[in-house]
């Protein structure tokens, strides 16, 4: 069966390659998975298999880079490194810097 993400062989709009430049927050995910593969915490076939079990809804709504910090996420806490609680504190602690203007 096909999962939602396999667009492989299916019909669909011609892709216009673009340059970009990267948000600060994109090229900190990016530069996170380089440590983390290379220090043996993670395989980008985590990577992968997390991005594929991203539901429907979710994974239409997520960037290219959202898909790769939650599974970046979901890896650290299948591997033990960090616990949903941990992750959790730290997510709130971003939002009140963010919602005090520190960035």
């Amino acid at each position: 069966m096909r999962s939602h993400h396999d667009m492989g062989g299916l019909p669909a709009d011609r892709i216009e390659a673009t340059e970009h430049d990267y948000a600060l927050w994109e090229k900190r995910v990016d530069a996170l998975l380089v440590l983390l593969s290379a220090a043996g915490r993670m395989s980008v076939d985590e990577l992968r298999k997390n991005i594929e079990s991203i539901g429907p809804d979710a994974y239409d709504s997520m960037t290219y880079y959202e898909r790769w910090i939650h599974s970046i996420s979901q890896t650290l806490i299948q591997r033990g490194v960090i616990t949903i609680d941990e992750l959790g504190r730290k997510i709130a602690q971003v939002e009140v810097r963010h919602k005090k203007g520190c960035g």
